[in-house]
């Protein structure tokens, strides 16, 4: 870590904004893609380090020694390549979800298919308990993506509790931080916040978010450091249920309208019975695109 030159945090500031695209996405995780791109638990740990310790450290010597202790060099990089990726990639990613979602789900699909096998695989010991949480963590998350999406008032105080709830999702591989507001009917608001530049929103959404990471990361280092096989088998259930919600086929039961909003309630269908072109090869091309993209980013990643 304190070797990096400016080329390590680069490629870090790459991998921030493969976060933010995959967080811009209902159903994908940022922390997913963290975790493959080898930077999950140095992630985490750093968020850690935000305490009343480090603050001490600030104090006492100086801004050099509490930058340091903070890894502040990358999580600066890192939420560069968030920030790059939410601001300037948020309009593309929601035209191709509105005029191309077939293939853009079926890119997801097979993209998050692939971190099964990845996180899984990263469980030193399959026994009773890892197999019992793994199924827990299917049926949990498969059951959230059944739920269905509620409105928001769009008031700053629901905002800023949906910016601590899904921040605690992104964090998480598996639970997409997007889908979370989705169901708590922000994703829109949120959305059209960053695309118009609406920073009363913004800010309020990032202050619930810092509020969130900061307590949950405790949380979940404690549970990594005391418990990680057991915890990667929750996860890799999380991403698995997951999939339910990126379904590429889909057929939309009811639109509710809701002044400007609409709230989409859908079900998963074979892409047989689609009504429509069914796009079924360039939905395959684009699955396998996706799912070889995860390899790719993890053989980078232990090169590193």
């Amino acid at each position: 870590m304190e070797n990096r030159k400016l080329k390590d945090y680069t490629v870090i500031s790459l991998k921030g904004m493969a976060m933010g695209i995959a967080e811009l996405v209902p159903g994908v995780s940022g922390g997913t893609i963290a975790f493959v791109t080898g930077i999950y638990e140095e992630f985490i740990t750093s968020i850690n380090n935000v305490n009343l310790t480090t603050l001490k450290v600030l104090k006492e010597e100086g801004f050099k020694s509490f930058w340091k202790k903070l890894n502040g060099n990358f999580l600066l990089a890192l939420v560069i390549g968030m920030m790059i990726s939410i601001f300037s990639l948020s309009k593309i990613i929601a035209w191709l979800l509105e005029e191309h979602p077939i293939p853009t789900w079926s890119f997801f699909f097979g993209l998050v298919l692939a971190s099964v096998i990845f996180v899984a695989k990263s469980i030193k010991k399959w026994n009773i308990l890892a197999i019992v949480l793994f199924i827990v963590g299917t049926a949990s998350a498969f059951y959230i993506t059944t739920l269905p999406p509620s409105a928001s008032s769009g008031s700053l105080p629901f905002i800023f509790l949906s910016g601590a709830i899904a921040i605690c999702a992104m964090v998480l591989p598996g639970i997409s931080g997007s889908f979370i507001l989705v169901l708590l009917g922000s994703y829109r608001t949120v959305l059209e916040a960053v695309n118009e530049k609406d920073f009363g929103v913004i800010i309020t959404f990032a202050f619930g978010a810092a509020f969130g990471i900061l307590s949950f990361a405790r949380i979940l280092k404690w549970m990594f450091t005391n418990y990680k096989d057991a915890t990667l088998a929750v996860l890799t259930g999380f991403i698995l249920g997951s999939l339910n919600k990126i379904w590429p086929w889909k057929n939309i039961i009811e639109i509710i309208q809701i002044g400007k909003k609409e709230i989409i309630i859908d079900e998963n269908i074979s892409p047989f019975a689609f009504q429509g072109n069914n796009q079924l090869t360039f939905a395959i091309v684009a699955a396998i695109i996706g799912f070889s993209l995860i390899f790719i980013l993890e053989k980078s990643a232990s090169k590193k």
